[in-house]
């Protein structure tokens, strides 16, 4: 799933612009995974870059040709210099750059220290004063000078456990980097908001089709409910509830009060659906009773307690 996210009023909102299926001739998530950046930076706005998480990596980002991009990745990256080391005298030059390791790690039982960084940042938010680390100017570990080059920064935010890494093109400061990674999570709703408030988490099909067409329609519902949510007056939940926000749960509290009667039907005839049922048992057929074993199975079990 590809969504842009926007506000509507003062609340983060995600918008689906896409939802990819598998391809039938290469499964892989790897393939599904080359073709939705592919589409989402072929469909970039110049105001817009994509944000993706660690599960992406950065040779997909680059090899796609998406121009602007921010992506999370391991703790364990390595990377290279953009250009090559100066000629020590002896033996042969060089072909590759310098490899930069943004944090310490161990191999095979040695220590390996961290690349100093080329510049640090601050910035305190909400009382806590995060510091970052960059890198510029760097390629993939396995390419050569002249490749495609990206930033690396380093976040440490108090409240984390582990450092947050990312990579991008933009020429942007840290702290920048930081608040439009964070700004991806307003994607998470739609899921929640097509399973949790819509109750698509306890819906089952077995059509190969449906099973495509079930998730892809929760996942467009959850999106319009949150729309809705965001665009209704935020109603609280009881008298605890003294600053509310126009949430998918609050209107879902909301909706189960109103009865189903009571809702206006709209102006106009409604359509009948022309579904196909030729094909289905009709009349006392159709309840797929089995009154004959039901019965036989009773004598059964009352044999065997008498035993």
């Amino acid at each position: 799933m590809v969504a842009a996210v926007g506000s509507v009023g003062k609340v983060r909102l995600p918008l689906v612009r896409l939802l990819l299926r598998a391809d039938p001739g290469d499964r892989s998530e790897a393939a599904l995974q080359r073709r939705a950046v592919t589409q989402a930076g072929a469909a970039l706005q110049p105001d817009e870059v994509l944000v993706v998480d660690a599960g992406f990596g950065v040779a997909t980002l680059l090899t796609a040709g998406v121009a602007r991009f921010v992506a999370r990745v391991p703790r364990n990256l390595t990377a290279r210099r953009n250009v090559l080391p100066a000629y020590k005298g002896r033996g042969r030059c060089s072909t590759y750059g310098e490899r930069v390791r943004p944090l310490p790690r161990t191999h095979k039982g040695k220590s390996l220290a961290a690349t100093p960084p080329e510049a640090t940042a601050q910035w305190v938010v909400a009382g806590r004063t995060i510091h970052a680390e960059v890198w510029e100017n760097l390629v993939l570990s396995t390419a050569k000078p002249g490749a495609p080059a990206f930033r690396c920064a380093v976040v440490h935010d108090p409240r984390s456990q582990e450092p947050l890494v990312l990579v991008t093109t933009l020429p942007v400061s840290a702290s920048a980097l930081w608040g439009l990674y964070r700004d991806r999570w307003p994607v998470a709703q739609v899921p929640l908001a097509a399973k949790q408030m819509l109750g698509a988490h306890r819906a089952f099909v077995f059509g190969g089709e449906s099973r495509h067409r079930l998730p892809e329609l929760a996942l467009l519902a959850g999106n319009i409910l949150a729309y809705v949510a965001a665009t209704a007056a935020a109603v609280a939940t009881g008298f605890w509830d003294r600053s509310c926000r126009p949430t998918c749960g609050r209107l879902r509290r909301v909706l189960l009060r109103v009865d189903f009667s009571k809702i206006p039907v709209p102006a106009g005839p409604l359509q009948k659906k022309a579904s196909v049922t030729a094909h289905l048992p009709k009349g006392g057929q159709g309840h797929r009773r089995q009154k004959g074993v039901i019965t036989l199975l009773t004598n059964d079990l009352r044999q065997q307690k008498a035993a």
